[in-house]
């Protein structure tokens, strides 16, 4: 059987399958709402096509179909007047962020349309029915229907998000929106590339399903004419893939682009074309191309505005790629003009920080002072969303959290659960307490936690009590709550690693009960069975030159290297320090007969991630154990391996001798860092 005799009968087949269906709808699909885009499933277009008129595109036979979804009748029975498209393609501004407000605002260029009477009435429709409607009394261009596509998305963009879906159907049933897409799908071979990449991206943003016959063969009319793509075309292009879904079609186009983009990069001129490249590149490109990427990326640094370098660390993230002189770049930028970045621009790169664990102290610091300083434009939840995105990347902003904890004192009674359990968990994680309204505080805290109690499930309920814990706090209530014989059943029944981070908070618990020894809850305990039967406060092990450094300092009988206390806390190293007049103390398992026998000594080696970031305060899980520690009668040394190991051993054996030797009552530590002011501890 001959291709042409094959693709007939293909045509044909899938013709009466879909005589009754529109173009722009799948098998089996109802009207999604706007962006969405619906699983993979049964291809309602035909396989991939991918062009063999150039050799550079290198697909394997399995990706590759020669059946078209068109006759050659159909394909030229469409002839394109010469003076409609003069002008190219219609120019259409893309916003770079995947899924974000995409703007297709349409610029008229006058010398290439001389008839503008249907682009002004085009801009003067309010409605995506308007648009539609004036469609239906013009005859219609390629480049027409780019722009009447391109306008009803905007047009739909501007209608308030609760009427969106109603006027989107109105869309989905309007005779000119079928039309459209019938044509499109019969003269896309012929249609120039950028009215091909800037149909496809407002079908995409419309909700037209991935699936329906008029994407899929937008798709692969993208395909053959991709070698021909200029760079905005390339760009647009770019910007649709990004939001789809992987099929064949999408799959071989983004492979091409990646094969494209070894030649295309140097020849590159627009920042945000470059940007949405590197995004659809994405992840798993070879290292070598996001390298070229980044180096033309550093030669247009003097082109950067400020969207384009908040942009840039969000397409770092979209490719997995921490690149240190650019991000430093755009941060500076940034930094210079906090000011003019909005809400929701500035929480997409923090995430991206926390995804490329890039954690700068000094921008982080803008931030808080620019939202400190702006205080009331903000709302409660736009504050705690800040403020959960700051403890991800372990900043604590100590005079911004203290503004926030006074607005709380004032107006707890407006704070949702969600509010509650991410501020507690941010205080807790964080270690910080405000020291002017800390009881206040906590008594905000708690009322609006035990007016909730009844709502919350055991699991939130055993998160709200254990961050309680980390900041000293025992109210009855929820502590009465939660170890409540049905409480504590739901929450020992799960399985898997939920059952593991439930005896984890519940042995956290358990173990502020038995130290902290909170007066109003002398009668309540956890059951042994509830808690894990080995420790889980691990910390790393110490290295053996330390060790001897130690037992150089105190003796070898005075050092013990990995002890476990109350089958609980684990030290690397513990050091029985004589007092004056005295040469033996008990060991560190042991008690004391005395208790000012000796001073003992807890070393713990700990990350530089155990504090908050650019200071000395010990985190949440770091402060709980040092006050335990601090109950059991021992003075913590902290240490770090890796900070140790940049010292000669001459540095190192004064550093630890002046550490040993001058016990104080605050917790030493080799880190060098100094607390900035306003940034006191909790403890």
């Amino acid at each position: 059987m001959s291709v042409c005799e094959y693709g007939n009968r293909l045509l044909r087949w899938a013709l009466l399958l879909c005589r009754d269906k529109p173009p722009w709808q799948p098998f089996g699909s109802r009207v999604l709402g706007v962006g969405s885009v619906p699983p993979m499933g049964l291809h309602t277009a035909v396989p991939c096509y991918c062009s063999t008129r150039h050799s550079r595109m290198l697909f394997s036979t399995s990706d590759v179909s020669m059946v078209r979804f068109y006759t050659q009748g159909e394909a030229g029975s469409s002839v394109q007047s010469a003076s409609e498209n003069v002008g190219g393609p219609p120019e259409i501004q893309i916003s770079p962020v995947p899924g974000r407000d995409f703007r297709l605002e349409h610029h008229l260029d006058v010398k290439a349309e001389p008839q503008v009477s249907f682009y002004n009435q085009l801009q003067a429709c309010c409605s995506p029915v308007d648009v539609l409607d004036l469609c239906g009394q013009h005859t219609m261009t390629w480049k027409r229907m780019s722009y009447t596509l391109g306008r009803t998305w905007d047009a739909l963009k501007a209608i308030p998000e609760e009427q969106r879906s109603y006027q989107l159907q109105l869309v989905y049933e309007h005779p000119a929106f079928e039309k459209l897409c019938m044509r499109l799908m019969h003269e896309s071979p012929q249609m120039k590339h950028s009215d091909v990449t800037h149909c496809l991206l407002a079908l995409v943003k419309l909700g037209v399903s991935q699936r329906s016959r008029v994407v899929q063969t937008l798709l692969r009319a993208a395909q053959e004419k991709l070698n021909d793509f200029d760079e905005r075309s390339l760009s647009v292009l770019a910007s649709s893939l990004e939001v789809m879904q992987s099929c064949q079609n999408v799959d071989a186009l983004k492979k091409g682009l990646k094969l494209l983009m070894w030649d295309r990069v140097p020849a590159i001129q627009n920042v945000e074309a470059l940007q949405s490249l590197m995004r659809c590149v994405g992840k798993d490109a070879p290292k070598s191309l996001k390298r070229k990427l980044e180096e033309k990326a550093l030669s247009m640094t003097d082109q950067f505005t400020l969207p384009n370098s908040q942009y840039m660390f969000i397409t770092l993230a979209a490719m997995n790629f921490f690149s240190k002189p650019l991000l430093n770049i755009c941060k500076n930028k940034i930094i210079e003009n906090i000011e003019g970045v909005p809400f929701s621009r500035l929480m997409l790169v923090l995430k991206a920080c926390k995804t490329l664990q890039y954690r700068d102290h000094l921008m982080l610091s803008s931030v808080a002072e620019h939202w400190e300083s702006t205080f009331d434009m903000w709302n409660h939840k736009q504050l705690v969303t800040l403020l959960l995105i700051f403890e991800e990347l372990g900043f604590r902003p100590a005079s911004l959290m203290d503004k926030i904890s006074e607005k709380v004192v004032r107006d707890s009674a407006s704070l949702t659960k969600w509010d509650l359990q991410s501020l507690l968990k941010t205080y807790s994680s964080l270690n910080h307490i405000p020291q002017l309204y800390k009881k206040e505080f906590l008594d905000s805290m708690t009322n609006l936690l035990e007016s909730y109690l009844p709502k919350m499930t055991p699991l939130e309920i055993l998160k709200c009590v254990y961050f309680l814990c980390v900041l000293g706090h025992f109210p009855s209530a929820p502590f009465e709550k939660l170890l409540s014989e049905e409480t504590l059943h739901e929450l020992l029944s799960k399985d898997g690693d939920s059952r593991k981070e439930v005896e984890w908070r519940l042995h956290s618990v358990d173990l502020c009960l038995r130290f902290d020894r909170p007066p109003l809850l002398q009668t309540v305990t956890v059951p042994a069975g509830a808690t894990p039967g080995h420790p889980t406060c691990l910390t790393r092990s110490i290295g053996k030159e330390i060790i001897e450094i130690l037992q150089s300092i105190s003796g070898d009988s005075a050092v013990q290297e990995g002890v476990l206390l109350e089958n609980s806390y684990f030290l690397d190293c513990a050091v029985m320090l004589p007092l004056s007049g005295l040469e033996v103390c008990a060991p560190a398992d042991e008690e004391p007969s005395t208790p000012k026998q000796c001073h003992r000594l807890a070393v713990l080696n700990v990350s530089p991630s155990s504090f908050c970031l650019g200071t000395q305060h010990p985190r949440g899980k770091l402060a709980l154990k040092l006050r335990h520690l601090k109950a059991l009668g021992y003075s913590p040394i902290l240490v770090s391996q890796s900070e140790l190991e940049r010292l000669s051993q001459e540095e190192r054996e004064k550093l630890l001798r002046r550490l040993v030797l001058g016990v104080r009552e605050e917790v030493p530590s080799v880190f060098e860092r100094k607390e900035p002011r306003g940034q006191e501890s909790c403890e």
